[in-house]
């Protein structure tokens, strides 16, 4: 299984013969370093309905032929686009060829927003636990800390976690430090950080705050193998 890590929140999972991508926010990030057109996902996971986090699925999704998954009302409103969907919601696995996918859930809010000022409900916000190749994988989406993160540690022991440190719309480094002591995983990778000016931290001092557990700082493009 290779990982890599593009900016913001965008994770690429290669498993098999499957590539996964997660949150794929490109046009307008600075941080990443993918191309909308280079892509060619066999699967777009997401984890809630904000553009920074939908971002290029519709465009990708068509171009590719992807499957997206998603929170069951994102799903619809995505499949309206003409994209093949398959909804999920908090708390439900299901197995799919490539590996199961669980949601989880997050504490955020989740709506998309339109060129025409529309603001559409975009269902539950939530994690994601992708189990393949005897790996388990959380990205933890956009998300305030919260006690259950220990359950969802002890119920699918995770080999990688990848957890927010922004700041004012998530977890900052602090929260996020005490929730990797919650989930407890192998290694955490810090991401949504730095894209926008509220979001601006020293991944550095996360790292410190999270003394005793193995965190890696991704640089953009970089990868994992597990």
């Amino acid at each position: 299984m290779q990982i890599s890590y593009h900016g913001h929140s965008i994770v690429k999972i290669k498993t098999g013969n499957y590539t996964i991508l997660i949150d794929p926010f490109i046009t307008g990030n600075k941080l990443t370093d993918l191309e909308v057109g280079n892509e060619k996902p066999d699967i777009i996971l997401l984890t809630h309905g904000h553009n920074d986090h939908v971002g290029d699925t519709v465009a990708i999704a068509k171009a590719s032929d992807a499957l997206v998954i998603a929170p069951n009302e994102l799903a619809v409103y995505l499949g309206w686009q003409g994209i093949r969907t398959h909804g999920m919601n908090i708390g439900g696995a299901y197995k799919f060829e490539f590996g199961t996918v669980k949601y989880t859930q997050a504490f955020h809010s989740s709506s998309y927003t339109t060129e025409t000022n529309e603001i559409i409900y975009t269902g539950m916000p939530a994690g994601i636990l992708v189990m393949a190749e005897e790996k388990t994988i959380y990205h933890a989406g956009d998300t305030a800390i919260f006690g259950d993160m220990e359950m969802i540690g002890k119920r699918h022991p995770i080999d990688v976690a990848f957890v927010p440190i922004g700041d004012n719309f998530t977890m900052g480094p602090e929260d996020a430090a005490y929730a990797v002591e919650l989930l407890n995983p192998k290694l955490t990778v810090p991401i949504h950080f730095n894209t926008f000016p509220p979001i601006e931290q020293d991944p550095e001092t996360f790292k410190a705050l999270a003394e005793g557990h193995e965190v890696k700082i991704m640089e953009i493009g970089e990868t994992l193998e597990l």
